[in-house]
């Protein structure tokens, strides 16, 4: 008859040291997490500022084609009345 397979032995002392290992994975992992979610603050704050930038630049814009519009009508305009005008 053969023995049987004892399987295998881990001590407290390893398992203490795998439980520590594990431990500062994981705080080395929530530091880089708390990074991320700084920088992505940033970001979103950046988003936003450049969002009220370019609302204010659209909102300053707009004149812009009536006025060639207006132009445009007033010189027809006044090309009607010079040829009538005769």
């Amino acid at each position: 008859m053969t023995a049987p397979d004892p399987g295998v032995y881990i001590s407290p002392a390893q398992m203490y040291q795998e439980v520590r290992s594990l431990a500062e994975a994981v705080g080395r992992i929530e530091t880089k997490i708390d990074g991320i979610l700084n920088e992505t603050k940033d970001i979103r704050t950046d988003l936003a500022d450049h969002e009220t930038r370019i609302r204010t630049l659209e909102r300053a814009r707009w004149p812009l084609p009536t006025i060639g519009v207006l132009a445009g009508v007033a010189g027809a305009a006044t090309g009607a009345v010079a040829l009538f005008a005769r």
